[in-house]
């Protein structure tokens, strides 16, 4: 495999719930950096033909993606999530997870941010109604593009 780069980073997708306009981020980022890109989702997703854009494909049930996420990356990857106990497992794990928005979890902000989840989950079984998330924006977007670019500037510094 030719690339651009000898770093062995690599970007690991929650592809599941990821937005489209994300994903094609993430693509064009892998391509003009030579960072392998693996989506993990248990449906289909289109990825192109390329030898640093893969899927693997689980089976349906709760936390398969994520565990098999948590299990193959590796300190120092990057993990694209919604999903908060897994950016959680990330992190604990060396690895640096970004949320779809642009939100950087860290060793500092994931406890807390990992607290109010549980307690959002709490009060839904409680049958609280809560919110959902809301639309994704353009603004997102590119606060995610340019989270994504700062993180991988860092993270490719560190490899070299």
């Amino acid at each position: 495999m030719t690339s651009k780069s000898t770093v062995e980073v690599k970007i690991w997708v929650d592809a599941d719930a990821c937005p489209n306009p994300i994903k094609d981020i993430l693509i064009r980022t892998s391509q003009r950096l030579a960072i392998p890109l693996t989506f993990v989702a248990n449906q289909s997703v289109r990825i192109p033909n390329s030898e640093l854009v893969s899927l693997i494909t689980v089976r349906d049930g709760a936390d398969i993606a994520d565990n098999l996420i948590a299990e193959k990356m590796q300190v120092g990857d990057l993990v694209v999530t919604q999903d908060i106990p897994l950016a959680a497992r990330v992190v604990e794990k060396g690895g640096v997870a970004i949320g779809v928005r642009g939100q950087l979890y860290e060793d500092g902000s994931i406890q807390s941010r990992l607290g109010t989840r549980n307690l959002m989950e709490q009060l839904r079984s409680a049958g609280v109604e809560t919110s959902g998330p809301k639309p994704l924006k353009p603004k997102d977007v590119q606060t995610f593009a340019n989270t994504l670019d700062r993180t991988l500037t860092k993270a490719l510094k560190k490899k070299t």
